[in-house]
């Protein structure tokens, strides 16, 4: 029996198509048997992070993330570029994160999903997963050059390209946690 590493996807977008939850979906559907992914669905249902909060109880949503986050040998994360940054939805997850227990030397593996190259958000995620002290499988975001907004999950896995660059991002996630076990 193949042991399966869990792999939580994290997307950065709220649009309902959206290319990098499209990007993330297609990862799961052409994972190899050890790898397990599921998508995490509540980045719209967080409230705003307040700190004082941490210190009582956890709003259930934050409480679900974190679990989901524990319950991950890694995470891979797809997040657009807004404004020349990373989206305030996104950046409220992480937020939530920065004072759990579950999150410091998660792997995490990050998917550029922007055909245009943005960089922008993408350098600011990994200074900001660096701080929270992410264990960063590659030191730059795996590129899979999606066309843009409103790509959906069929759309990526008609295609070969892309389809080959999410096998070598998932090649990349698989090799990381291989070195850090």
């Amino acid at each position: 029996m193949i042991a399966q590493r869990r792999v939580l996807c994290l997307s950065g977008s709220l649009r309902r198509v959206s290319s990098n939850t499209a990007a993330l979906l297609a990862a799961r559907e052409l994972a190899p048997a050890d790898l397990s992914l599921s998508f995490y669905p509540g980045l719209g249902l967080l409230p705003l992070f307040n700190p004082d909060e941490e210190a009582g109880n956890l709003p259930p949503s934050v409480q679900a993330l974190r679990e989901a986050v524990g319950q991950s040998d890694a995470l891979l994360i797809a997040c657009p570029e807004y404004a020349h940054g990373v989206p305030g939805a996104f950046k409220n997850l992480l937020d939530w994160l920065v004072g759990s227990l579950e999150f410091p030397d998660k792997p995490v593996l990050l998917i550029n999903a922007s055909a245009r190259g943005s960089h922008h958000a993408q350098d600011a995620l990994c200074e900001i997963l660096r701080t929270m002290s992410a264990r960063l499988i590659t030191p730059e975001p795996v590129p899979v050059a999606l066309p843009g907004a409103g790509c959906t999950l069929e759309q990526v896995l008609a295609d070969p390209a892309r389809c080959l660059e999410l096998a070598t991002a998932l090649g990349c996630l698989r090799a990381g946690l291989d070195g850090m076990a």
